[in-house]
């Protein structure tokens, strides 16, 4: 994993206004925070790991590949930066993480055994809905 500061350095932070909390206050003042991201730009990542991005984070892309988040949770624009900033780290790392293949297994002997007694039960239990044979 590529380190958070020079990550951060390829950020661009905008201040806009919000319609968020904090009343006439937040008419007049930019506290809502809009981070943007140039994936093409960026000399961090391989192109494997550039692709493996886009193919996850795919709606969160713009077709020039800008990822773009926002936050305007806080009255106060630090709070909103911290907090788009966290959203942005943590959905790089849920982009890039590679995912452990599967080991099949077979059933335990102890669960099909339980599979097979269930099932002979529900087919008692039908059985006994059906009239008698005489």
């Amino acid at each position: 994993m590529v380190s958070k500061e020079k990550l951060l350095k390829e950020v661009d932070f905008k201040a806009v206004l919000s319609g968020g909390p904090g009343g006439q206050h937040a008419n007049k003042t930019s506290t809502k925070v809009v981070l943007s991201w140039n994936m093409n730009n960026s000399q961090l990542f391989t192109e494997e790991e550039k692709e493996r991005l886009l193919s996850k984070l795919s709606t969160k892309f713009t077709k020039e590949q800008v990822l773009q988040l926002s936050s305007d949770h806080s009255r106060s624009q630090h709070k909103n930066r911290e907090v788009v900033i966290k959203k942005f780290l943590k959905l790089i790392e849920k982009g890039l993480h590679i995912p452990r293949k599967r080991k099949k297994t077979k059933p335990s002997r102890a669960s099909t055994k339980r599979r097979l007694e269930n099932k002979k039960r529900k087919s008692q239990i039908k059985d006994n809905r059906k009239k008698p044979k005489w």
